[in-house]
């Protein structure tokens, strides 16, 4: 058995969720212990985007899903990809994201995204301050460019959804686009630039920054595989490939892990999916862009980063046990190709995958449950790296006092 009788709150979940939030609650005078399978950030944290996606106020899906669903099943290399043979086990899942989708359920969804999200740039820029270590973020804005003329309605269509959401969004025109990014292609039509936003120059350097400044509060980490655990009258006892583990509080947030977890700790079973989302990193390529740029036909982002450009995007649904489609990875060069002057260099390009996790309604769980025994915070679905931080905040929040009624959307008492 590992002695842990010292351990306040037992945090399970390396990734960068898990560390934020386990830098906070040692800041309040908690002992944390952060418990994972892998290192620190190896998980989804490693290879994400490195967007700052706060404009991403709407869920992942809307109701043209239903008339992509053939072509999800059939493309391989598409941007929204369903594994035909993964279809029954995700059918309850899409069931609920369907059901989620009338105007209802889908305006509480937007209004969860949305409020997490306008805190998440002031959250980061305290966090990183607080460490020392705002060079690691550029607040520099994103842009989401258009190349067909029949892709103007749609562009401006949306930036009218956004202006309703209070998402801060210009129109830019083809000249403004090519005085921005002169590499990128001249062809380009125009985009939409949204200047509250920005990138991480190396999310992994993120989490590793955060990780020293924990380790620095006497935060403790253990290397195992938690299966399960028990919530008991003097606290919570985990069940771990290191022996048991015993701590006063638990905060599951181990990502698109957390469902076998909370529902061995709560009896609650939730509708946690994965969105297995892949990466390209071109080495050479680190001066092509000033900021991250996002296709809107060809559904992926480009992000300028400190080892080169990082090419992300595509969604696939096919669970945690199917091996990785690489693929799927390098298809995000071809996708690049054509939409700047000179081709992108793939020479010393790297593919990653990673497990990115998401329920039916696009919100995470962030809630105290059990007596406030147990904490979660986890279904931060493609938004994990943004909400991170103010994720954090909240936590902090929920161990001083019961959440209150503005986080109701996220409790677990919702399915």
């Amino acid at each position: 058995m590992v002695d842990t009788p010292e351990t306040d709150i037992a945090v399970i979940g390396a990734g960068i969720v898990g560390i934020a939030c386990a830098l906070q609650l040692a800041r309040q005078g908690r002992r944390v212990l952060l418990v994972d399978r892998q290192e620190p950030g190896m998980g989804a944290s490693y290879g994400n985007a490195g967007h700052l996606a706060t404009e991403q106020v709407f869920p992942i899906a809307d109701l043209s899903i239903l008339k992509r669903l053939p072509r999800m099943l059939l493309d391989p290399m598409g941007p929204l990809r369903l594994d035909w043979k993964y279809l029954p086990r995700a059918l309850p899942w899409f069931t609920r994201l369907l059901l989620n989708l009338r105007p209802a359920p889908f305006q509480r969804s937007v209004a969860g995204i949305r409020a997490l999200n306008e805190g998440s740039l002031g959250a980061w820029q305290r966090l990183l301050g607080s460490i020392g270590r705002g060079e690691l973020f550029r607040q520099d804005g994103s842009l989401l460019v258009y190349e067909r003329p029949a892709s103007r309605e749609v562009l401006e269509g949306l930036r009218l959804r956004l202006q309703q959401q209070a998402v801060e969004v210009d129109s830019w025109s083809a000249a403004q686009v090519r005085e921005a990014a002169p590499q990128l292609n001249p062809a380009l039509l125009g985009g939409l630039f949204f200047p509250c936003t920005g990138h991480f120059i190396d999310p992994y350097q993120v989490v590793s920054a955060l990780y020293e400044a924990a380790r620095a509060c006497g935060v403790g980490f253990l290397r195992a595989d938690v299966s399960g655990g028990q919530v008991q009258a003097a606290g919570v006892r985990l069940a771990s490939s290191r022996g048991p583990l015993q701590a006063r509080q638990v905060l599951v947030s181990c990502g698109a892990h957390s469902a076998q977890l909370t529902a061995a700790l709560t009896g609650k079973r939730v509708p946690l999916d994965t969105e297995r989302g892949y990466h390209l990193m071109l080495p050479t390529e680190q001066q092509r862009l000033p900021f991250a740029v996002t296709s809107l036909e060809r559904k992926f982002i480009m992000t300028p980063m400190a080892g080169g450009l990082r090419l992300a995007g595509t969604v696939e649904f096919a669970g945690l046990h199917a091996p990785p489609s690489m693929q799927r990875a390098w298809q995000l060069h071809r996708l690049s190709q054509g939409l700047f002057q000179r081709d992108l260099s793939a020479e010393g390009a790297t593919p990653w995958m990673g497990f990115r996790p998401s329920l039916p309604d696009s919100l995470p769980v962030i809630d105290s449950v059990c007596d406030g025994r147990v904490l979660l915070a986890f279904g931060h679905q493609h938004l994990g790296l943004t909400q991170a931080a103010v994720t954090a905040e909240w936590v902090g929040k929920m161990v001083q006092r019961p959440a209150g009624p503005e986080a109701a959307v996220y409790r677990l008492d919702r399915f």
